[in-house]
């Protein structure tokens, strides 16, 4: 069984493009806490900023002890979408930032463990590719939100790779087109979030979810997130066969072995973090 590792909080790569940490990453208990902090800009995506997020992700995949990724942010917002001073500065060489911004959103959506977004305020544009590219998040109720793309002459396209796999339809057209404001009550309505609570209740929250997935298996986890994003086969019998076989592979495994044992045993399995 995993031993407890000790909370440490280091910044993800300080020395990177010259740039100070605006990324800390700090772990305990399985869940490693990603937190967006440049505050200065409303935690804007900056390349500096981004390229520090993909590394503290890089290291929560290797890390063995890490069951759940949190990202959260310090300061009143959680992000304000692309950095557009730095996008400004960039049109000359044509390298701005969103260009990074992709990787990013697929470091996340393809982040074999949990990814729990914790949302204490207001996001725009490309923080929303963010939030969607989390399998959770959990924001205030009172935050707000805003495709804000069109009322800047651009489009919000990349964002659109996870953004879309969450909206309604018809929501998507209404918020995209309009760039209007919209609460936690509407993001969660409109698919874009998991659940919208009072501000007293959003850290009780996302730490109650993250108990919960640190119970899963590691292995396991990843698979049910695969399985989530699965292309169905056209044929109901085909189907139900490469499913029957994926779930004989897992009661097969060493994990579905020992989930079983444990179970039988009514004790914890061993992946599960001691407290």
């Amino acid at each position: 069984m995993d031993e407890p590792q000790a909370t440490r909080s280091t910044p993800a790569d300080d020395h990177l493009l010259g740039a100070a940490p605006l990324i800390h990453t700090a772990t305990a208990g399985g869940i490693a806490t990603l937190t967006l902090d440049s505050p200065g800009n409303r935690n804007a995506l900056s390349t500096p900023l981004m390229t520090q997020l993909l590394d503290g992700l890089a290291a929560a995949v290797a890390d063995p002890a890490v069951r759940v990724v949190v990202l959260t942010h310090t300061g009143p917002v959680f992000c304000s979408g692309a950095d557009l001073a730095e996008t400004a500065a960039a049109y000359a060489s044509r390298q701005v930032p969103v260009r990074l911004l992709g990787d990013v959103l697929a470091a996340v959506w393809d982040c074999p463990k949990p990814v729990v977004a914790r949302v204490g305020g207001p996001a725009r544009a490309g923080g929303l590719g963010l939030i969607a590219a989390a399998d959770i998040a959990i924001c205030d109720a009172a935050a707000t939100f805003a495709f804000t793309e069109v009322r800047l002459g651009v489009v919000p396209a990349v964002i659109s790779a996870t953004v879309l796999r969450r909206l309604q339809p018809r929501a998507a057209a209404r918020l995209y087109l309009t760039g209007e404001l919209f609460d936690g009550a509407l993001a969660e309505r409109f698919g874009l979030v998991t659940a919208a609570v009072a501000a007293d209740k959003l850290d009780p929250t996302v730490a109650e979810m993250c108990a919960a997935l640190v119970r899963g298996a590691p292995g396991a986890l990843a698979g049910a997130k695969q399985l989530i994003r699965r292309v169905p086969a056209d044929d109901l019998r085909t189907e139900v066969g490469e499913l029957r076989e994926l779930s004989t592979g897992y009661f097969l495994s060493a994990e579905g072995r020992e989930g079983v044992l444990a179970f039988r045993e009514k004790r914890d399995p061993a992946w599960v973090p001691v407290p």
